[in-house]
């Protein structure tokens, strides 16, 4: 049995009413829509997998940062997974751990690491929809808790520009990352960082996890894509639909991301 059967099987039958939109049904509706401000979560979203826990993992075993911080970092993340440490904090270190590195390193290592593993990852029917839309003149945006050093690296496979991703940053001064936090998009804090770029109520939004809640609310068109659990709960409360991409149907693992 899948993951998505095994989901399947802990929803309500009010959850299994919701409509799942089939690839042609989900297109339509988004270009019935009329976007002209599109927003994207990243993770879960516009590929399988949580990328930002990924990069971390795997930069740790690159030797990027010192053992007593991967160790410290380690024991961080499984106070998160046992709800001691809160999604906001977990993300915000995630990034401070790499304090006293060059950011052209970081860049250089998420360009790598974007390269190898996630864009291989990346959901087909998602792509062409965000090349349609970016064709079409719709203004894109990514929106994540994952580190702003892998999303913008992988934003230049989507046309999504720089100053278009909000991320999970820290200040860089004089080429050399800080530990002081920029910004931490996620749950209230994703609604909170449109905001702060003037999208009160973006036209369409896509995520896949309860953290994009808050900005999925906002949407004048809600786009519930590849949802958790708790998402697909909350779609059923407000009537949304919701896509699947094909490559997850049949992958174990493959829901998840924020």
């Amino acid at each position: 049995m899948n993951l998505l059967s095994r989901i399947e099987e802990r929803l309500t039958p009010a959850e299994l009413d919701v409509r799942k939109w089939s690839a042609e049904e989900f297109e339509r509706l988004v270009f019935e829509c009329q976007p002209r401000v599109a927003v994207f979560d990243c993770d879960g979203t516009l590929w399988g997998g949580d990328a930002g826990y990924g990069f971390m993992t795997w930069s740790l075993e690159q030797g990027l940062v010192s053992r007593a911080t991967s160790d410290w970092i380690d024991t961080r993340h499984r106070a998160y997974r046992a709800g001691k440490v809160s999604e906001e904090e977990i993300c915000g270190e995630m990034v401070q751990i790499y304090a006293g590195l060059r950011d052209q390193e970081l860049r250089a290592a998420a360009a790598q690491y974007f390269q190898q593993f996630i864009r291989g990852h990346i959901f087909p029917e998602i792509a062409r929809l965000v090349a349609t839309l970016d064709e079409g003149g719709v203004e894109l945006w990514a929106v994540s808790s994952t580190n702003r050093w892998v999303i913008a690296e992988s934003m230049r496979e989507f046309g999504i520009p720089p100053q278009r991703v909000l991320a999970a940053e820290v200040r860089v001064a004089n080429g050399v990352i800080t530990s002081e936090i920029v910004d931490v998009p996620t749950d209230e804090g994703k609604a909170v960082a449109l905001r702060r770029v003037g999208l009160t109520q973006p036209d369409a939004v896509f995520g896949n996890s309860v953290h994009d809640l808050a900005m999925l609310v906002m949407a004048r068109c809600p786009f519930p894509v590849n949802p958790s659990p708790a998402l697909l709960a909350e779609a059923a409360k407000r009537g949304w639909g919701y896509f699947r991409p094909a490559s997850v149907e049949g992958l174990d693992g493959a829901v998840g991301g924020e």
